[in-house]
Formats: structure tokens, C-alpha cells, sequence
């Protein structure tokens, strides 16, 4: 299987670009993980959790109304069933399995729509760790109810003011913070971006969403699918879904960035970004002409980072797997879709997945489709009725 090498690059993707105070950190987190994921014992603790815990494996549900009125046999891997609504929570337990055993005391994170958050915070609790959560003001005020979730499972949420106030500003605090308290500190990523050996931890770690969709999609189907779509921000649920399917090069896979409202202000940088340098890792960003980071926008706070995970990166080069755009319109179109058709209310990072189905059944009827239904809806319930308001509003 494709992993990084010894620099962590994936091809000419990853790396490791931090100050030195954190060279240390990350070479004991890499000797560290090198050393206990093969350990029979720190497998059969993770399995555990994933299973009683967590609630593993998750429903590959066969979404027959939606198959029906596209004309496609669609899948829906069902990440949104587990403990605290969403995917993220598979990587957080492995993350505070690794800081557990490293006898770390506090844990810091960075979230964007707050479900990475709540995960850091719930596994806070199961370890007994001081939780810290970044998160930009702007996310603040678009996800209310996961930050009282985060409060309520006793974490502190740190508002970031700097910047555009969202993801991308998360993360910058939340790395100041682990420079000045490297020593009782592990600094819990939510996503496959980082400097090496973050991308590949985190990968890993969520691979299990592919591992258990494969063996899923052969009992159910007898064949691996045609597509595979999934999300695509900071790209842990695609990732996680993608790389079991690595070799397997009949599968397509297909990762849907946010298009947000239009060129010039949208989330997609594997689309219109152009490689970089961001937090850590070589990869594409969203940048000006100066090599600045851009602005950027998403209906979905979850997708709203001006960069990727450098093995997608890798992976847009190689050819291995393509990267399409979805836009906030269609998204919430997405959104109401899977709901009205299926009884399922999907996360709107979910719904730019769920949206794309419908440009690909032009051109794909018949096909057997697996689509990672990353997290359910409920954070996003304010937000999508923000946006029919204002569609109600202006046609009135």
C-alpha cells in the first residue's frame, strides 16, 4: 500500500515545514506511532473502542429511493451513526489512544463545524484529559450547538479573533499553543493535513470506513464498486474511504471540494489552488498571486480550509483519483434531497457529496456508487433554513 516516505512526502506532497521547538514533538510522535501500531494490544484497545464505543462497524445502506430517481445502484456509507454524528470520532479515539499511552495529560484540537471538537472533548472524558478546543468566531456563531455540546462534555472552547476566523485561524492558535507546551501536551489533528506524520496517522486511522465498505459492498454486491464520492475539505472521510481502494484501479473515486459561492470565494483548492506551503505540509492551497492564502467561503463550516491533505494532492497528480466542485446552492439542494427522498438528513459537508450524484448520473446510469454520508445534519439545521429564507426573500 501507498504510504509516505521517510521525509513523509506522498510523491512530491507532505513533509514537514514547522518550527524546529516542534521538530522533536512530531519525530517522538513518528518513532512513537511507528513503534505501537502493528502492537497486537494497542489494535485489540482501538477495536474495542471502535466497536463498544463508538458504535462500529457502521450500515453500507442501499438508498433505494434515491437510487431509483437517479437511475444508479447508490450505497451509503453511514458515518453519521456513530457516536457524536460523525466520522470524526474514529480518529479522535486513536489519536487519545497514542496520547494515553504516551502519558500526555492535556489535549488540544482545532475544529471547524464543531464535530471534530465534540469528538476531541468526548474522548477527553473517556481518558480523563484536560480538553482545549480552538475555533474560530466566525464557526462560533454558524455552530452554536456543538459548541455548547463541546462545553457540556466539560471542554474549554477558545475563540480565535484573528483573520477570517474560521478553520484555517483554528489551527494556527491551536499550533502556537503546542509550541509553548510541548511537554504534557498532544496536539490531536482532526483532519489528513499536518506536517508528516499527522497525514498518515490520521489516515489510518480512518481507513476503517474503507476496509469495512469494501468487505460490505463484496457481501452485499459480489463486485467493488464503479464510484466511490466523498467530501473533500481538510479529506479525512474520503481519505478514510478511498485508501483501502488504493489498488483497486476499476473503482474511481471522486472527491467533492466546496465550490462555494463562485470562483473567487469557495473552498476548492485542489480545483483552483496551486501547490504550497500550509501548516506544516507542501501541498495545493488557495493563494493570490504573492503567495498569500486567500479567503475562502463554504456553507458548510466543515469544508471552509484553503487546503487539503498533501496525499490528495498526490492523488489529483498521479491521476488516481478526481476532484469535482460543488456549489453552496447545489449543496443545500443536496441536503434537501437525501432528506425528502431517503428520511436521512445529512451534514452539509455530507450534502456536496449527496449533490454530485446528480451530475453524475448523466453520465453514469446503471452504475454502483458508494457515497461516505460523513455526518448527519442536526448542526446544520440553522443554516440551511438561513439559506432557503434568503432564497424565499429574494424571489418575493
Amino acid at each position: 500500500m501507498l504510504i509516505p516516505d521517510k521525509k513523509g512526502y506522498f510523491g512530491d506532497f507532505g513533509g514537514k515545514f514547522m518550527p524546529e521547538t516542534l521538530f522533536s514533538c512530531l519525530d517522538e510522535l513518528g518513532h512513537f506511532y511507528a513503534k505501537i501500531k502493528n502492537n497486537k494490544k494497542f489494535k485489540e484497545e482501538f477495536t474495542f473502542y471502535l466497536k463498544e464505543y463508538a458504535g462500529r462497524p457502521t450500515l453500507l445502506y442501499f438508498a433505494k429511493n434515491l437510487s431509483k430517481n437517479l437511475r444508479m445502484k447508490i450505497y451509503l456509507k453511514r458515518e453519521d451513526l456513530l457516536h457524536t454524528g460523525a466520522h470524526k470520532i474514529n480518529n479522535s479515539l486513536g489519536q487519545a489512544l497514542l496520547a494515553h499511552h504516551m502519558g500526555k495529560k492535556r489535549i488540544i484540537a482545532e475544529t471547524g463545524a464543531g464535530q471534530h471538537g465534540v469528538s476531541a472533548a468526548t474522548v477527553a472524558r473517556l481518558f480523563n484529559f484536560q480538553c482545549d478546543v480552538y475555533m474560530g468566531e466566525e464557526d462560533i456563531r454558524r455552530q452554536r450547538m456543538n459548541v455548547f455540546r463541546m462545553k457540556t462534555l466539560g471542554a474549554r472552547v477558545i475563540p480565535v479573533k484573528s483573520g477570517s476566523k474560521t478553520l484555517k485561524d483554528a489551527c494556527n492558535e491551536a499550533m502556537r499553543d503546542w509550541v509553548t507546551n510541548v511537554r504534557n501536551t498532544y496536539y490531536l489533528i482532526g483532519s489528513t493535513f499536518g506536517s508528516h506524520p499527522y497525514p498518515m496517522i490520521v489516515r489510518d486511522f480512518q481507513s476503517v470506513i474503507g476496509k469495512e465498505a469494501k468487505r460490505q459492498i463484496l457481501n452485499k454486491e459480489k463486485r467493488l464498486p464503479d464510484y466511490l464520492i466523498a467530501c473533500v475539505g481538510g479529506g479525512s472521510n474520503a481519505m478514510g474511504l478511498f485508501y483501502p481502494f488504493y489498488k483497486d484501479k476499476r473503482t474511481k473515486m471522486i472527491g467533492v471540494e466546496a465550490g462555494g459561492i463562485n470562483r473567487n470565494l469557495n473552498s476548492a483548492s485542489l480545483n483552483f489552488g496551486k501547490p504550497g506551503v500550509l501548516h506544516g505540509a507542501k501541498t495545493y492551497i488557495l493563494q493570490d498571486k504573492f503567495g498569500q492564502v486567500k479567503a475562502t467561503h463554504s456553507v458548510a463550516a466543515g469544508l471552509d480550509y484553503p487546503g487539503v491533505g498533501p496525499e490528495h494532492s498526490f492523488y489529483k497528480e498521479s491521476g488516481r483519483a478526481k476532484y469535482v466542485t460543488i456549489n453552496d446552492k447545489e449543496a443545500v439542494e443536496g441536503f434537501k434531497m437525501l432528506s425528502e427522498l431517503e428520511g436521512i438528513i445529512p451534514a452539509l459537508e455530507s450534502a456536496h457529496a449527496i449533490a454530485y450524484l446528480k451530475k453524475l448520473a448523466k453520465k453514469a446510469k446503471g452504475s454502483l456508487t458508494v457515497v461516505c454520508l460523513s455526518g448527519r445534519g442536526d448542526k446544520d439545521l440553522e443554516i440551511v433554513q438561513e439559506c432557503i429564507d434568503k432564497t424565499l426573500n429574494s424571489k418575493s
